[in-house]
């Protein structure tokens, strides 16, 4: 209870109701919207457009459309000018939802990278220098973006996905990010 009232106090960023930019996004989508996936959508944006921070669990079988919910979100948070940090369990994961996002967000000038272990070295310290300078708008990866040598220009909006694969101390550094 006490958890719940410290954070309805917090303040954090309201993003802007949706533009023409995110509509014209939204319409690229080539795959007809479900209901429940339309009400997941709507229902993020809105906690997005709160004062609030958000805090908000999408659940749903293989196939729901969760990607897509987590797509729109993002380029709603990359298009104001704020990171986006896509946390997967599995580097096969991370790599499907970065092809995923690529595609999606092609003709956008969005920077999207991944960050796990197929990158080499050097790459990793590329992206981690480009995300601390505000050059990489959305990070798709791995455990590696829980690392402390991951640093943040502007996080706005840090997506989990299966955060039931996550262990405890991954789930507080978690915490430490949001």
């Amino acid at each position: 209870i006490e958890l719940y009232a410290k954070r309805e106090k917090l303040r954090g960023y309201a993003f802007s109701v949706d533009n023409r930019i995110q509509e014209e996004f939204e319409a690229a989508f080539p795959f007809e919207e479900t209901d429940h996936q339309i009400a997941a959508i709507n229902e993020v944006k809105k906690d997005m457009e709160a004062i609030r921070p958000m805090d908000r669990l999408i659940c749903g079988d293989v196939g729901f459309g969760k990607t897509e919910v987590a797509i729109r979100a993002a380029f709603k948070a990359a298009m104001e000018g704020k990171q986006v940090a896509l946390l997967c369990p599995t580097t096969i994961l991370a790599m499907q939802h970065f092809n995923n996002f690529k595609n999606r967000f092609y003709e956008y000038p969005v920077a999207i990278d991944l960050l796990s272990r197929f990158r080499t070295s050097a790459e990793q310290r590329k992206i981690r220098e480009q995300l601390s300078g505000g050059n990489l708008d959305i990070v798709i990866g791995t455990h590696a973006l829980l690392s402390d040598q991951v640093q943040y220009k502007d996080l706005g909006l840090l997506i989990v996905d299966e955060e039931q694969r996550f262990g405890v101390g991954h789930k507080e550094k978690i915490r430490q990010l949001k």
